[in-house]
C-alpha cells in the first residue's frame, strides 16, 4: 500500500514501505519510479527477505508524487529529509545513477543518512564545464515545453540503440512526462563537477561503497574510483552487471551485507 509523506514546502511524496529491520530508501535516477521501475521493486523485495525496511519512493513530479516545475536539487533533499523522518529519523540511501549524485549531495547538507550505496553514478571529471553547460541547454527546454525535444537531449550520450528502443516503447510517454524532473537529475550532476570531489564530499563521514557493473559502460568505473578517493574510508565494489544493469541476486546479496554491517 502506498504510503505519504510530506515535505516542508507540503509536497506529498509516495512511497512503498516493504520489510522490517534497519532502513534504507532507494534514490532513483533519471526516468525511475515505481511504476516504470520492476528491478527496484524486485530488489526491494529481496533487501526486505533479507532483513532491511526499504523505501522506495517517487521522486517530486513522478508517479504518485506531487511538485510542480521547477524542479531543483534542493527541493529533492527537502523530500529526503522528510522521508528520513518516516524511516525513524536515520536511514541508508541507496542512490542508482544519477540518483547517486543526489544522495551524495544530501549527505554533504548533513540529513542524517547511515550510509551510502551507490550504483553507477555517471560523473563527469572534477572542474569540467560540461555539466553545467549541459544542464543550462536542459532547462532551455523544460521551459519551451517540449516533452521529446527535453528527453532526447537529456539522453544524448546514451548508445543510439538506447534512444532508439525507448521511442519505440511505450516507456517513451511516461519518459517525456517526467522530463521536468530531469533538471534535478542534471543540476546534481553540475554540482557535483562543480569543485573538486573531496571538497563536496571530504566531509561524508558514513560508509560508503561506490558500485559498479563488472561489464559496463566505460565512464562507470573512473566514477566509482573518484567517489572511492573523495570520501574518506570510502570503497569500490564490483557487482556482476553489464549495460548499466545489475545482477539482482549479487546485488542483492552485496547490498544486504553492507548495510547489516553499517546498521548502528
Amino acid at each position: 500500500m502506498t504510503e505519504f509523506v510530506t515535505a516542508d514546502d507540503g509536497t506529498r511524496i509516495a512511497f512503498d514501505r516493504e520489510g522490517e529491520g534497519p532502513a534504507v530508501i532507494f534514490v532513483g535516477g533519471a526516468f525511475q519510479h515505481r511504476a516504470m521501475d520492476p528491478e527496484s521493486r524486485e530488489l526491494a523485495s529481496r533487501l526486505a527477505a533479507r532483513g532491511l525496511t526499504v523505501l522506495n519512493y517517487d521522486r517530486r513530479g513522478r508517479g504518485e508524487s506531487g511538485g510542480a516545475a521547477p524542479f531543483t536539487l534542493a527541493d529533492e533533499i527537502t523530500a529526503l529529509r522528510a522521508l528520513l523522518d518516516a524511516a525513524g529519523g536515520r536511514a541508508a540511501l541507496f542512490g542508482m545513477s544519477s540518483g547517486g549524485s543526489i544522495s551524495l549531495a544530501a549527505a554533504a547538507a548533513g540529513l542524517p543518512v547511515t550510509a551510502l550505496a551507490l550504483w553507477e553514478v555517471p560523473l563527469d571529471p572534477e572542474g569540467a564545464e560540461r555539466p553545467q553547460r549541459f544542464l543550462e541547454g536542459l532547462r532551455q527546454r523544460i521551459r519551451e515545453g517540449d516533452g521529446d525535444a527535453t528527453v532526447e537531449y537529456f539522453m544524448q550520450d546514451f548508445p543510439p540503440e538506447w534512444i532508439a528502443g525507448a521511442k519505440a516503447s511505450p516507456a517513451w510517454v511516461g519518459m517525456t512526462a517526467v522530463g521536468p524532473t530531469l533538471e534535478v537529475d542534471s543540476e546534481s550532476l553540475a554540482v557535483a563537477a562543480s569543485r573538486p570531489h573531496r571538497e563536496l564530499w571530504g566531509g561524508i563521514r558514513v560508509p560508503v561503497l561506490a558500485l559498479v557493473g563488472a561489464d559496463t559502460l566505460p565512464l562507470f568505473p573512473p566514477a566509482a574510483d573518484a567517489i572511492a578517493a573523495a570520501v574518506p574510508g570510502a570503497r569500490r565494489v564490483d557487482v556482476a552487471g553489464r549495460d548499466h544493469r545489475w545482477d539482482p541476486d549479487e546485488l542483492a546479496r552485496i547490498l544486504a551485507e553492507f548495510l547489516l554491517s553499517t546498521a548502528g
